[in-house]
């Protein structure tokens, strides 16, 4: 067996990871990088890259079948083979970003192994037992799927194995109502395929309700079937003919069938008992420093539990980089975290939202609104449905919720906003160019001071005087 002792060793090479060995090795440290499956992890190979390639192709084929502004649309007659060539060359175009052979010519040392722990120094990855002084376990997460009766005895996939499918389905049953349900609804809808989704408590209930609303608005009226409340009891059949049944009696009938009910984190491998590394079903047991019970590891991304997006994987890993190379103290934090939901139209959200917000500071809470059928691009592009809120305590946003044409982009102003302290008067006092969607966000922020300026008696009297004066 080969020894190696380096001075950090990153177990996973998914965004966590990777961020981690690419900015160690660069900042001079002596980096092994240990992957057992795809480099990239889920993000590029399974989750963000190809959902939004295929609801990209999704959206051009909608777009080609609505007529607008006096041209007549036509039937697309999308062809599902091909959108899935296209979410392989959005894949393959990115994939030499995360490659092996990119992060051996930065100098990491790249294992394709897969790794578990021998004591609270070593690991080993097939042939190789490394001793580090640090140790990042960046294994991320997988999808959960539950146990639910038939479900293993019948034909089903999840955002690891859709994909892959090139056969457009003829009636997509999907379990799960949240951001991966609904984006994957909308991209199989626009493609030409039926679609049931199951959600046993309330589509995309993590979100504000009245931007959720807006969206499940949309997606009905596309044809997307929604049932709420729907506890899925069993599932049987075959592939092609697929039945789900839920707990008040009613049946669905499909040809293929998406699980999307959450995520599970990957530590069963790892032998994490024989470094002393704590954990539970949500994931690695972690510090505000993302250090685990062993002072020697911590624990970044979705397998440390906590908010599972790639760009808090990548935030994880750039704070981590303080303590381990420069020996400084660090802290992470989440309520300046933003995330996405990609359906058309977008849901945005940073910080609180109104009803976190009002539980919060109470009568403290100011909610400043500006909806986009104020906004003069929305209105020419015919997108014109949708708003922006922001949540106000004290003349500082603590969240903000944006639904409707690009709000992923939106939502960065208020996210730089809060991850820095700054007062609405920053946000008021931007210059948004003329015309765009951007402009919600500095009407959002005048909102805030209209009241104080157009509805106060005291500022009328002062301008009153005022012109009173030679």
């Amino acid at each position: 067996m080969e020894r190696i002792k380096t001075d950090i060793c990153v177990i996973g090479a998914g965004s966590a990871g990777l961020s981690v060995a690419a900015g160690a090795v660069q900042m001079g440290a002596r980096v092994v990088l240990i992957e057992g499956h795809e480099m990239g992890g889920d993000c590029l190979n399974y989750g963000c890259v190809p959902s939004k390639a295929l609801l990209a192709a999704g959206h051009k084929a909608h777009a080609t079948g609505q007529g607008a502004f006096g041209t007549a649309g036509h039937d697309p007659a999308p062809d599902f083979a091909a959108a899935k060539d296209h979410v392989r060359a959005v894949i393959d175009h990115i994939a030499p970003v995360d490659s092996q052979e990119r992060f051996e010519g930065l100098g990491v040392h790249v294992i394709r192994e897969t790794a578990r722990f021998v004591s609270e120094t070593e690991v080993e990855a097939g042939a190789h037992r490394i001793t580090a002084r640090r140790f990042v376990i960046a294994t991320g997460s997988r999808p959960f799927v539950p146990p639910i009766p038939g479900l293993q005895d019948v034909p089903h996939h999840t955002n690891e194995t859709i994909f892959d499918l090139r056969d457009r389905p003829g009636h997509l049953l999907i379990i799960g109502g949240g951001p991966i349900g609904m984006e994957m609804a909308q991209a199989h809808r626009r493609l030409g395929c039926r679609v049931t989704v199951l959600e046993g408590v309330k589509a995309l209930g993590r979100d504000d309700p009245e931007a959720a609303a807006l969206v499940l608005d949309r997606l009905r009226g596309e044809g997307i079937e929604i049932v709420e409340g729907a506890q899925v009891a069993a599932v049987s059949g075959t592939e092609g003919a697929i039945r789900v049944e839920t707990g008040d009696g009613a049946s669905f009938e499909g040809t293929h069938l998406l699980v999307a009910v959450g995520r599970q984190p990957n530590v069963d491998t790892l032998n994490l008992k024989a470094a002393h590394v704590g954990y539970d079903r949500k994931g690695v047991t972690v510090d505000r420093g993302m250090r685990t019970t062993n002072r020697r590891v911590y624990a970044i991304g979705d397998v440390a539990g906590g908010l599972q997006f790639t760009h808090v994987a990548g935030y994880h890993a750039g704070q981590i980089i303080r303590p381990m190379l420069f020996g400084l103290p660090m802290k992470v934090r989440t309520d300046h975290v933003p995330w996405v939901t990609f359906t058309d139209p977008e849901l945005a959200q940073v910080g609180l939202t109104e009803a976190e917000a009002r539980k919060a500071h109470g009568d403290k809470l100011f909610v400043a609104r500006a909806g986009f059928d104020h906004n003069d691009r929305a209105i020419a592009t015919g997108q014109d449905r949708g708003f922006a809120k922001v949540m106000v305590v004290k003349g500082r946003p603590v969240g903000a919720t944006i639904v409707g044409p690009q709000a992923g982009e939106l939502i960065q102003v208020w996210a730089l906003a809060i991850a820095n302290g700054l007062k609405m008067s920053a946000v008021a006092g931007m210059i948004s160019p003329y015309p765009t969607l951007g402009e919600i966000n500095k009407r959002a922020a005048g909102a805030y001071f209209s009241p104080k300026l157009f509805e106060s008696p005291l500022v009328k009297r002062i301008v009153r005087l005022v012109q009173r004066l030679p």
